[in-house]
């Protein structure tokens, strides 16, 4: 913009002294025809007399005239130039100027000379003697005269010129100086010219406009990464390139990259080298969607790919990977868990089946009746435990199961429980003590399901003449219970597994006391219910002692 005002000034400027320039000339040029035109006239009437008394001779006397002076006879014979030889001129009676001034005493014209091929002003007097004095001025001695003084107009010119460049320079710095000191971010409190006015009151409301449009992109852009960082499942937006777009920390964790920074047209091929995904990104990309099945760092990821499509033509793809980790460990557990149960189902079921056939094809002998019938009876309350069990991981694993909870005295409970187990106890002589004080809120039937599968556990672990110790302890925040056996012990390789389902230290001993294997189970699951701790204790051949530590209040 500076520049185009310098330059359209200095042009204007420019024309403008050329204008003058032109004008003056023109001026110059028309007065001093006209001054010339009447020093003729001057001369003429001066040297009249004398040319009237003296003749040609008076002519030829004057040296070097300014102007060419001519002596025509009456009938129009030329007796004198001074520029020309006389005697070889042609008869000028037929000129303008000298039929004008024989017949009214004076002529005058402006021609084209045949003598001298120029431009010239002719003025002739008649004299007394019927001659006629004929004075010529030719249009070199204006231009002579015009350029005796042209450089001092074009001087002029060019001073003007630089003076105009100049002031130009400096008016085009003033007038743009507030247009480049202009707070664009506050238009409307600007001090400049009122004609950019209306200009700044527009890029005022445009400047809202554009700060409304980055609030609400920043707020939408806020929002979506908010919502993607909080996704356990990863998302990446890939051009087709294979360059990332966009990303969450959840695709570069499950991706085995969690400290990568996946940005700057990063290829999505860096961050996993994997065939399995190198095939998804590939399929998107070929306009067709694709999956695969992810392992990586012990986890499993189901990484899905989806082309983007814009005028039928693959300009992208989106791929998302999902942890399926869990879903693949609980599919592997409920498998298990099948095969246990049936397993632990088909053994009762079978031996109740063979007494029970041996019976009915009448091959049992009447004395062994009651033995027989008692083998069936025994296998079938195992079968009972069993569903019973199982019925209350059911419903233990029902993450929404509503169950009423009250204020429980752990104290009580567990007194309850150990003369529940006293007669068993007794039949080994072992000895149970209970002792301390605290008080939870949880659900009684489980609560007590909990304590009961333990003390059972220490009673049957146990070894003859053992004991077994119970004690609640109250704390500020928690409330424990700890059961202490001095039985066999569990060898530390199967410490983490005891509280699997149907996991057995010493299966053949298990079955011989009538285990189901789900006990330890149950206490996990309703640990996790009440939102306690459980924490084992074990020396093989010294004894085990499993602790429970409460919350308060396990649920608000």
């Amino acid at each position: 913009m500076r520049k185009k005002i310098f330059l359209n000034m200095c042009l204007t400027a420019l024309i403008t002294v050329l204008l003058a320039t032109v004008l003056t000339t023109v001026v110059y040029y028309s007065d001093f025809a006209g001054h010339m035109e009447d020093e003729v006239r001057e001369t003429a009437d001066s040297i009249k007399p004398a040319v009237e008394q003296l003749g040609a001779g008076y002519l030829e006397s004057l040296k070097n005239p300014k102007n060419r002076l001519t002596l025509i006879d009456g009938d129009g014979t030329v007796l004198y130039d001074s520029q020309a030889d006389a005697a070889a001129m042609e008869n000028h009676g037929d000129r303008e100027e000298v039929r004008e001034a024989l017949a009214s005493g004076a002529g005058e014209v402006t021609r084209m000379s045949d003598t001298i091929d120029e431009k010239t002003y002719y003025y002739a007097v008649k004299l007394t003697d019927g001659q006629v004095l004929r004075i010529a001025s030719t249009t070199d001695t204006v231009f002579a005269a015009l350029f005796s003084v042209l450089p001092w107009i074009v001087g002029s010119a060019l001073l003007a010129v630089a003076v105009t460049a100049l002031l130009s320079s400096y008016l085009t710095k003033r007038i743009v100086a507030p247009i480049n000191q202009l707070d664009l971010e506050h238009p409307e409190e600007n001090l400049t010219y009122d004609e950019i006015s209306p200009l700044l009151t527009k890029i005022s409301k445009q400047n809202q406009a554009i700060a409304a449009q980055m609030r609400s992109l920043k707020e939408k852009q806020e929002e979506f990464t908010a919502i993607t960082e909080n996704m356990s499942e990863g998302f990446l937006v890939l051009d087709h390139h294979t360059d990332i777009l966009s990303y969450n920390t959840s695709a570069l964790r499950l991706l085995g990259c969690p400290d990568a920074q996946a940005g700057g047209r990063e290829s999505a091929l860096t961050l996993n080298r994997s065939a399995s995904f190198r095939s998804v990104v590939d399929g998107a990309l070929s306009g067709k969607r694709s999956q695969q099945l992810l392992r990586e760092n012990g986890r499993c990821c189901q990484v899905l790919g989806n082309p983007v499509l814009r005028d039928g033509e693959v300009v992208g793809a989106v791929v998302v990977i999902l942890d399926i980790t869990e879903r693949e460990e609980r599919e592997n557990l409920r498998r298990e868990f099948t095969a246990n149960v049936s397993h632990e189902l088909k053994t009762p079921l079978t031996s109740i089946s063979g007494f029970a056939e041996i019976m009915q094809n009448g091959m049992v002998k009447p004395a062994d009746v009651p033995r027989f019938a008692g083998n069936i009876y025994t296998e079938s309350q195992r079968l009972i435990s069993l569903v019973d069990d199982i019925m209350r991981l059911s419903r233990l694993d029902e993450e929404d199961v509503q169950l009423p909870s009250e204020d429980l005295d752990l104290l009580a409970l567990a007194q309850d429980v150990a003369r529940r187990l006293e007669p068993a106890a007794k039949e080994q002589g072992l000895t149970m003590a209970v002792q301390g004080s605290g008080s939870i809120r949880g659900v009684r039937s489980i609560v007590d399901e909990m304590v009961y599968n333990l003390c059972d556990n220490a009673v049957k672990y146990n070894r003859k003449g053992g004991s077994v110790t119970i004690t609640v302890t109250e704390g500020s925040r928690d409330v424990t219970l700890s059961v202490a056996d001095t039985g066999i012990g569990i060898p530390a390789a199967d410490r983490e597994r005891v509280f699997e389902r149907f996991y057995r230290v010493d299966k053949s001993h298990s079955k011989e006391i009538g285990g189901t294997g789900l006990g330890l189970s149950i206490v996990k699951h309703g640990a996790a219910f009440h939102n306690a701790q459980v924490r084992l204790e074990s020396q093989e051949g010294k004894g085990t002692t499993v602790t429970l530590t409460f919350p308060r209040r396990y649920r608000v």
